[in-house]
């Protein structure tokens, strides 16, 4: 079976959705469930149809951008941010940056970095509550000519085209991809749900409960 095929199979999870398609579906879910409690701030899910469809809008909105926000650290561990045009992969991302960039010597330096995607500012319903996912990751470069080399190249070409083509052929772009380890999907004011380590959507995710609050006023005496 070629890569690019299994990787869509395995991200859109057709196993586990009632089509046959590639086309994503929302499910209903049923609003009688319950959560468990993990501890403080946050309760694992324990509706698994209401966690489902958490996972799959956040496959849905990792899918919808283009390019993601990395931040990454300098050799004195100072922070620099910057994008990239990406591509899914089988749990992972794949990022095409120069050696001339900034982000691109920072990677090879320290390879913990954070991705941030998030739905742009036009078309948001709340400025202050931006739906968005983080995820904080492990890059790993990828030898030129390798098999994974082949596969991340060609599911960065399906989604960015011929430029992909042209600059995976200059000496100074690397492949790297980009593993989580961890990560949070936000969708609105008490409304996060923590990610799971080494998974783009989260197999058991958890709704975190910690909400804002109302600060104290303190009346001085005269």
């Amino acid at each position: 079976e070629n890569a690019p095929l299994f990787v869509a199979r395995r991200l859109f999870r057709v196993t586990k959705l009632h089509s046959s398609s590639l086309d994503w579906c929302i499910f209903s879910h049923n609003r009688g469930g319950y959560e468990r409690s993990t501890g403080p701030g946050g309760t694992q899910m324990k509706n698994k149809g209401l966690e489902q469809q958490i996972s799959d809008e956040i496959m849905m909105m990792v899918n919808s951008r283009k390019t993601l926000m990395l931040s990454t650290l300098d050799e004195n561990n100072h922070p620099y941010a910057s994008y990239a045009a990406f591509a899914l992969g089988r749990d992972c991302l794949y990022v095409l940056v120069s050696d001339i960039a900034v982000h691109g010597v920072n990677l090879r330096i320290h390879p913990q970095a954070s991705v941030l995607i998030i739905e742009d500012e036009d078309s948001a319903i709340e400025l202050f509550a931006r739906l968005r996912v983080t995820y904080q990751v492990e890059a790993e470069w990828i030898q030129v000519d390798s098999d994974a080399w082949h596969v991340g190249i060609a599911l960065l070409t399906e989604r960015h085209g011929q430029r992909i083509t042209n600059l995976s052929q200059l000496s100074d772009f690397r492949l790297f991809k980009l593993k989580p380890r961890g990560g949070r999907y936000v969708k609105g004011f008490g409304k996060a749900y923590q990610i799971d380590s080494g998974t783009l959507t989260g197999e058991n995710l958890q709704h975190l409960r910690e909400g804002h609050k109302k600060r104290e006023v303190v009346i001085k005496s005269e």
